[in-house]
């Protein structure tokens, strides 16, 4: 029998979800997150993040933790970007994006948006600029 790792950490993005009409339309993401990291103040958390976020996490990353190097995102779409196809291309390269990120020792040590980002279901990347 397996007992749980001294450390772990989990980080899904799942059921993405588009609003709004027209020019207004967005999609957003799940992050789940679930870990046992003491720098994490939650075990278990769910929150919801646009790609616009995950642009401003990334910059504060990189203002943030010059020693580290920030993986990119996927790209920006600018065709059929609300397709099926195109949002599960990018759900895939945003949970690649933040499993990397979110797994850096130095990053979970010593960033201090990193667990911000993943858990406060409030976070506004306007308090970070």
């Amino acid at each position: 029998m397996y007992s749980v790792p001294e450390s772990f950490l989990e980080i899904e993005v799942r059921n993405p979800q588009t609003h709004g009409f027209g020019r207004k339309m967005y999609t957003d993401y799940e992050i789940v997150c679930k870990t046992n990291i003491p720098a994490f103040k939650l075990r278990h958390s769910v929150v919801r993040r646009r790609y616009s976020d995950f642009e401003a996490f990334r910059d504060i990353l990189e203002r943030e933790s010059t020693r580290v190097n920030i993986p990119p995102l996927p790209g920006k779409v600018f065709t059929n970007r609300f397709s099926d196809e195109v949002i599960e291309s990018r759900r895939e390269g945003l949970e690649r994006f933040l499993t990397i990120v979110a797994g850096h020792p130095l990053l979970q040590t010593g960033s201090k948006v990193l667990c911000a980002f993943l858990q406060d279901p409030g976070w506004d990347k306007s308090q970070w600029q």
